[in-house]
């Protein structure tokens, strides 16, 4: 049997920095747990860009297609900000997205009890936060049509237009229901069904789902309350499911309870494929940090935790992402700390390549 496939986009800015440390555990993986990766690499946004003149070369995008995981570290910089808008870096990752389909988009909110005093809000409010914030990917405004800028009544019209099938909205559902089936099982549908029409087949779709999952307790609420509720009392939530729109403003707050960027993964997971792996592409929320680029001073901690959701959703390894997870959890209590996660001024923060031989050394204590 072969060895499971990962293809690596470090991509811009950060990106190669902190995908530097990702390879040591997942050389520590395949050197002390046997469990082997066949990697290969290629570019994604500028640096795909500068060398091929595209954010994405057909090539790359095929190897995606082929692997059982993509990891990509981040892409963009100032660098490309007078680009056409058709070959900025972001295109790049974008194009991932639609032609791999990946239409749910899982961004974890997870507060480790060591950073609970990171959060703007105060720590009883976050203090053992564990959320899923499912976001549909590959649909609603971001790709609906019509969409453009025109003249119209001697002005000009932006517009873009808000669309959802009912199938679209049922398989980002059911992926819902299936995490909220391994977690709490509590589900909570995010929508504005009070002034928009998809709003209201998003709330009717969910509900239909929802009877092929009786053990789920399911609710609902109009994403501007969701966007208020997640920062008066997030823990009320276990698994939010929601539109593109939303789910990209609503897991951007869900971040900040966290209380760094720099901790967060996610997962954009597809149909399954032949070998009953789902496409899949695994990347740290946090975007190419071009001001600290090359300086040593990036948090890898969420790239990091992004390979350990592909241990858990693409290679059936969740006993190991559990034990890359424990490892993280630990040396942040031992209190090593990227700048990012500094509070008091005149300590020494930990370079990117400390807290991956940190983690890295935690998990072989764990052995």
């Amino acid at each position: 049997m072969s060895n499971p496939s990962l293809l690596i986009l470090a991509g811009d800015g950060i990106g190669p920095e902190v995908m530097a440390e990702v390879k040591k555990i997942i050389d520590w993986f395949g050197d002390r747990r046997g469990l082997v990766f066949e990697v290969e690499e290629g570019l994604v946004g500028g640096a795909a860009h500068d060398a091929h003149g595209v954010p994405l070369t057909d090539e790359t995008m095929a190897r995606a297609q082929a692997v059982d995981a993509v990891l990509l570290g981040a892409v963009g910089g100032p660098a490309y900000d007078d680009l056409d808008f058709s070959v900025k870096p972001e295109r790049g990752l974008l194009r991932l997205r639609k032609e791999m389909d990946l239409f749910a988009n899982l961004r974890p909110a997870q507060c480790f009890d060591a950073l609970a005093d990171f959060s703007s809000l105060k720590r009883e409010v976050v203090a053992g936060l564990d959320i899923m914030i499912v976001r549909e990917l590959t649909s609603g405004i971001y790709f609906g049509e019509p969409r453009g800028i025109f003249e119209e009544g001697g002005e000009r019209v932006g517009l873009n237009t808000q669309r959802y099938t009912e199938s679209e909205i049922a398989r980002v559902a059911r992926a819902a229901f299936e995490l909220a089936m391994k977690r709490d099982k509590r589900l909570c549908s995010m929508e504005k069904a009070n002034v928009m029409e998809s709003g209201i087949l998003w709330r009717e779709v969910v509900n239909e789902v929802a009877a092929d999952y009786p053990e789920v307790e399911v609710s609902h609420m109009y994403a501007d309350n969701g966007g208020m509720q997640l920062v008066r009392a997030p823990r009320q939530f276990d698994v939010i499911v929601t539109d593109n729109l939303f789910g990209d403003l609503l897991s951007d707050v869900a971040a900040m309870l966290t209380g760094s960027l720099g901790m967060l993964p996610s997962a954009s997971l597809g149909a399954p494929m032949a070998n009953g792996r789902p496409r899949a592409l695994y990347e740290p929320v946090h975007g190419s940090a071009p001001d600290i680029a090359g300086q040593g001073k990036a948090n890898p901690i969420a790239c990091i935790l992004s390979f350990a959701m592909a241990l858990r959703y693409s290679f059936d390894a969740g006993a190991e992402a559990g034990r890359l997870e424990r490892a993280v959890e630990k040396v942040l209590a031992d209190g090593v700390r990227t700048p990012d996660l500094m509070q008091a001024e005149g300590e020494a923060p930990a370079s990117t390549s400390e807290m991956g031989d940190a983690i890295v050394a935690a998990l072989e204590a764990s052995l």
